[in-house]
This record gives C-alpha cells, structure tokens and sequence, in this order.
C-alpha cells in the first residue's frame, strides 16, 4: 500500500503544476479577451487586428494544452485511481470538444479575415459567441479538474 501511494506521488503529484500552468495561460486568455471585447473605436483595423492574432495564439495554446496535455493526465490518473472520474469525463469531453470547434472557427475566420474596419467589425460579431463558447469550456474543465484531480489530491500529498 506504501509503494502504491508512493507511485501516486510520483505520477499525479506534477499533474498539479501542469494544471497550475495551464490555468494561468487561461487567465492571460481571459485578460486579452476583455481587453478586446471593450474595443468600441475601429478606427485602427490593423492595431486591433494584430491584438486578435495575439488572442489567438494565446487561444490556440490553450486548447492545445488541454486537449494534448491536461486533458490526458486528468484521464491516466481517473483510470489509475477509478472511482467513476471516467465516466464523468466521457460525458463532459464532447462538449468541450464542441467549444474547441468554436474556437477553430473563430481563429480560422480571423486568419481570412482582412484588415478593414469593415472586417474587422465583422469578426468582432462573433467574440461574443466565442466568449459564451469559452465560458461554457471553463466551466467544463473546472468540473473535470475538481472531480478528476482535486478529489485525489490528499491521496497523492499522503503519499
């Protein structure tokens, strides 16, 4: 039982700075993204333009860590400890696959989208459905993150 909680400590215990990380890329996230949603003044497409791009590539890392990452190690330690976190996952994944395309979608329509206050204002149409998008995703992963990872934690720190 000792070399098992040992095991636990060794494999879950960096799952939390991964975690740690990749919630701090969201808050830097949340930042531009507000930033951007208070745009009013479209008079300088280009500045704003290059200020959606750095979103994006913010956004874009994000997913990707979650999905490549995060989302991996949450899913090794509910099988390790299975106590019905994989279940849970198999419900929640799809939605947040559906708020992934969400996010594609958005990035792909700014990488054709041209450098107009008219296209511009035409993208920022649809931040708000990608900010309803993200706040359902976040929502998603808080509940993953507290019912796969959260609820072993004293498990692992015991160790």
């Amino acid at each position: 039982m000792l070399e098992n909680c040992r095991n636990a400590r060794e494999r879950w215990g960096g799952v939390s700075d991964l975690i740690d990380r990749w919630l701090k890329e969201r808050q830097d996230l949340l930042v531009q993204y507000c930033e951007l949603s208070g745009v009013t003044d479209f008079s300088q497409p280009a500045v704003i333009k290059a200020r959606l791009t750095s979103m994006c590539q913010v956004l874009m890392d994000y997913v990707s860590a979650g999905h490549f990452e995060v989302y991996e190690q949450l899913i090794s330690e509910a099988r390790e400890f299975d106590d019905g976190g994989l279940e849970l996952a198999a419900k929640l994944y799809p939605l947040i696959e559906d708020t992934t395309g969400v996010a594609l979608a958005f990035n792909d329509q700014l990488d054709k989208t041209g450098d107009s206050e008219a296209d511009i204002r035409s993208l920022f149409a649809q931040l708000s459905a990608l900010g309803e998008a993200l706040e359902t995703r976040f929502g998603l992963e808080d509940m993953l993150i507290e019912k796969l990872h959260n609820v072993h934690a004293d498990q692992v720190a015991e160790a």
